[in-house]
C-alpha cells in the first residue's frame, strides 16, 4: 500500500528538518519570557560586542567656565577623564534534557513549561546581579577625580513605615539633583513588602496632589519624580560566602558581585549608574541525541555587569 503524504507543520517551506520551524517557536518563547522578567535591562546602559571578554567605558568629567576680561587671551582647559572596563562574566546557561518516551507517553506539552522556566531563569540570573551591582554602585566612589560617588540614606523603619520610605526616595531626588544627575530614567526598586507599603501611602494616594498610587490596583508608579519598580531580586541577604538560600533555592553568587545586603531596602538608579557589556544575547541551541533518545536543549546568554556612574545610585537602607 502506498503510504499518504504526512504533512510536516514543523519544516520550513516542506523541507529540512521535521521540527525547524518548533524549535524556533520555542526559542522565541525563552526570548518573549526572558524580556517579561527582564525588569532592570531596559533601565540601565547595555553595550554590545562583537568579540573579546570586556568593553572599556569612558567617562568624562565636568567643563569649567569663567568671566572673560576684555582684551585677555582665552585658553583651553584639561576636562578629566577616566575609563571603567567591564567584563563579560563568562557563558551563562540553563539546560534540559527531554527524553522522546516521556513526550510521547506525556498526556500536555512539557516545552511550552520547560520554555518559560528557562527563559525566566536567565532573567532572573541577569536581575539579580544588576540588582546587587546597583547596591555596589551606590557605595562606590567615582573613578574621576573630582565626581562624586554613590549615596546611602538609611533610617530605622525604613523596611515597614512608608512614610520613612516617602522621606527617603525624596531625599533622594534632592541628592540626585545637587549632584546633577539627570530628571529621566530614574528608578526606585523595592521588594514586594516595601513596593506594597508605598502603594498604600496615603500621601502618594492623595488626589489634591495628583498622586500616583491606586488602592484599588494594588499600584504606585512614581515618587518624588522616580518612577518606581517592584522586584524579588532587590537583595536583602549576605552575599559575602558565595551561597545563600532563597524561597527555598541554593543560589550561587560570583565573586564580582558579592557584599553585604542584610540591610538594603531598596535601591534608587538612573540609567548610567550600572553598565552591562553583552557578548551575546540569549540563544537556544538545540540536540537530539541518538545514543540517548531525546533532545538537549540549551539556552544560553554571555554578559557582565559593572559600576558605571556611582553617582546615579543611592542606596536605602536600615542604619
Amino acid at each position: 500500500m502506498t503510504n499518504s503524504i504526512r504533512s510536516a507543520p514543523g519544516k520550513v517551506n516542506k523541507a529540512g528538518a521535521d521540527d525547524a520551524l518548533f524549535l524556533k517557536q520555542f526559542g522565541g518563547e525563552i526570548l518573549t519570557e526572558f524580556e517579561t522578567n527582564c525588569v532592570f535591562k531596559p533601565r540601565t546602559y547595555v553595550r554590545t560586542i562583537k568579540g573579546g571578554k570586556s568593553a572599556q567605558f569612558p567617562l568624562i568629567g565636568t567643563v569649567q567656565s569663567s568671566l572673560h576680561t576684555p582684551g585677555n587671551f582665552i585658553d583651553g582647559q584639561e576636562v578629566g577623564h577616566a575609563e571603567q572596563t567591564i567584563y563579560v562574566d563568562g557563558l551563562m546557561v540553563a539546560p534540559i534534557f527531554v527524553a522522546s518516551i516521556d513526550e510521547m507517553e506525556n498526556h500536555y506539552d512539557i516545552r511550552g513549561p520547560y520554555a518559560t522556566e528557562m527563559g525566566r531563569e536567565l532573567a532572573y540570573q541577569y536581575d539579580k546581579n544588576v540588582a546587587r551591582m546597583h547596591v555596589k554602585a551606590a557605595r562606590a566612589t567615582s573613578a574621576l577625580t573630582g565626581r562624586l560617588g554613590g549615596s546611602i540614606i538609611s533610617g530605622a523603619g525604613m523596611n515597614t513605615n512608608s512614610d520613612t520610605m516617602v522621606a527617603a526616595l525624596f531625599s533622594a531626588a534632592q541628592a540626585f539633583d545637587e549632584k546633577n544627575v539627570s530628571m529621566g530614567d530614574r528608578y526606585g526598586y523595592f521588594r514586594p513588602q516595601q513596593w506594597y507599603l508605598l502603594a498604600q501611602n496615603t500621601k502618594l494616594l492623595d488626589n489634591d496632589y495628583k498622586g500616583s498610587a491606586n488602592i484599588s490596583t494594588g499600584e504606585v508608579e512614581t515618587a518624588a519624580g522616580i518612577k518606581l519598580v517592584k522586584s524579588n531580586h532587590v537583595p536583602n541577604y549576605d552575599a559575602n560566602a558565595g551561597n545563600y538560600i532563597a524561597a527555598g533555592n541554593k543560589d550561587f553568587v560570583q565573586p564580582k558581585y558579592r557584599a553585604d545586603y542584610t540591610k538594603t531596602v531598596g535601591v534608587i538608579g538612573n540609567k548610567w549608574a550600572v553598565g552591562t557589556v553583552q557578548l551575546a544575547d540569549i540563544s537556544l541551541e538545540s540536540d537530539w541525541e541518538t545514543r540517548r533518545q531525546g533532545t538537549f536543549m540549551v539556552a544560553k546568554m554571555a554578559v557582565g555587569h559593572d559600576v558605571l556612574r556611582p553617582d546615579g545610585a543611592i542606596e536605602l537602607a536600615l542604619p
